[in-house]
């Protein structure tokens, strides 16, 4: 091979890597988008039934038990949220360096061979 076909194959290579790791990120970013829309309704309808719950008390005593119940339900439900999207996140930045993997580790034969 010629220099110029290894520099065509090369940035063929590129090309196709960097088009993998975008369609990664695209699809990520919609899975996040779409769990980011899904917890928003969730949290809209766990609130609206709280608030209607709330307005049927007639104590002191039951209006806090409720408060309370529903501050720890809603701290809950949103650090499971929060690693479920950190996850997410992991998931994206590993997806979209999986294609550059075998170009690192080509690179990295090449320049043991060299030394």
């Amino acid at each position: 091979m010629t220099v110029y076909d290894d520099a065509s194959k090369f940035n063929r290579e590129a090309m196709d890597n960097s088009l993998k790791s975008f369609s990664a990120m695209t699809r990520g970013f919609q899975q996040i988008a779409a769990e980011s829309a899904d917890f928003t309704k969730r949290s809209y309808e766990r609130s609206s039934q709280f608030f209607e719950q709330l307005s049927q008390t007639t104590t002191m005593d039951r209006a806090m038990e409720l408060q309370t119940e529903f501050a720890r339900s809603s701290y809950e439900t949103w650090i499971q949220q929060a690693t479920k999207m950190g996850e997410l996140y992991s998931d994206i930045a590993k997806e979209s360096f999986k294609p550059f993997e075998a170009v690192m580790a080509n690179g990295m034969t090449t320049v043991r061979s060299a030394a």
